[in-house]
């Protein structure tokens, strides 16, 4: 009988700690989440959007510890002009000269490790590829209920991403395209 009772206690110690450090995954809503983009030239910018394919976070006790998301590079769009305009850029940033959707169509970030700020704010450090190249980001990301939002500052530099650049070109004057380029996004879970 006290067998009985010291193994069935156990049990209960076993599955409680098993479902107090269980992680969940907490899957994006891509057709309501939205990431938009705005690159920078001497003379001026350009905005518009990409698609995310899928991601999801993982959560321990309501607070994220992991994550990853996919973009799919074919979709970017550009919102600021129309007609020709939009299609001749639109094609060129799919090209090698920048992301090179054909060989390269997915660009990915995988959430290393998050620090709560507090106020549903985390300090987010993860790993982001395109092209191939993979380099560690930080940004801090806010979590609202089934929302979370952040922006971003990548250095296209650091993934081939070379077309413009004044930082391996010289004489490019009005022509310069800044290598940092900027992402908001808006997830909806």
């Amino acid at each position: 009988m006290k067998n009985r009772i010291i193994k069935g206690g156990i049990a209960a110690v076993i599955v409680l700690t098993t479902v107090a450090f269980t992680n969940t995954k907490k899957e994006v809503n891509t057709e309501a989440s939205e990431i938009t983009w705005v690159g920078e030239k001497v003379t001026g910018s350009h905005n518009g959007t990409i698609e995310l394919e899928s991601g999801h976070l993982m959560m321990e006790d309501d607070k994220i510890v992991g994550g990853e998301f996919v973009m799919d590079m074919s979709t970017i769009t550009v919102t600021d002009l129309s007609g020709e305009n939009k299609g001749k850029l639109e094609g060129h940033l799919k090209s090698e000269d920048f992301f090179g959707v054909e060989k390269h169509p997915k660009a990915k970030l995988v959430i290393t490790s998050a620090a709560a700020k507090g106020n549903g704010k985390y300090g987010i450090v993860g790993d982001l590829t395109i092209k191939e190249e993979t380099h560690p980001i930080t940004f801090d990301l806010k979590m609202d209920g089934n929302s979370a939002s952040t922006s971003l500052t990548i250095d296209r530099s650091k993934y081939n991403v070379r077309y413009g650049s004044g930082s391996f070109f010289d004489n490019l004057g009005d022509k310069t395209i800044y290598d940092n380029f900027e992402l908001d996004v808006k997830l909806k879970f």
